[in-house]
């Protein structure tokens, strides 16, 4: 009868087979991924050319001081109430329905435009009492009275 195995003595590769194992994997690789290893040359060397890759490199190699920096201006008061003022200004644009807003720049454009055409004339009382029986006008000063109460209701508010 045979023996019963006790010791199994694994392989162990030389520095030499690894290496030539690591070469054998890459040869596939490359052989695999042959367009994809194209292109991405071709955007290294478009990124050579134009000095973009020296910049990133420059910019890797000095990442610690320009972490510094960065974080030193965000930390000026100046970066902190723009941050915090962009997130009041996202909020309240959320709360606004799209349709409003694009409607509102839509007359906002429209009353540009009908600016631009007639600034020579001149305003009188007169010109003004006549401009309030227009619908057009009348439904723009309304609009700002609303605006105007409703906005001093929100400054009103704590």
């Amino acid at each position: 009868m045979a023996q019963p195995i006790s010791f199994i003595q694994k392989r162990v590769l030389s520095e030499e087979e690894l290496k030539q194992q690591s070469l054998e994997q890459l040869k596939s690789y490359i052989a695999e991924n042959e367009q994809a290893l194209e292109k991405a040359m071709s955007v290294i060397s478009e990124l050579h050319g134009s000095g973009i890759l020296e910049a990133a490199e420059s910019l890797l190699k000095a990442k610690a001081k320009v972490a510094e920096i960065a974080l030193h201006q965000a930390k000026r008061p100046e970066m902190t109430n723009m941050i915090n003022n962009g997130i009041a200004a996202a909020g309240a644009l959320a709360a606004i329905e799209p349709e409003q807003t694009a409607k509102l720049l839509n007359s906002v454009a429209k009353g540009l435009e009908a600016a631009n055409e007639s600034q020579q004339q001149k305003v009188s009382v007169f010109t003004l009492m006549k401009a309030l029986k227009d619908p057009d006008v009348n439904r723009a000063i309304g609009f700002g009275l609303r605006f105007l109460k409703g906005m001093g209701k929100g400054l009103g508010e704590k």
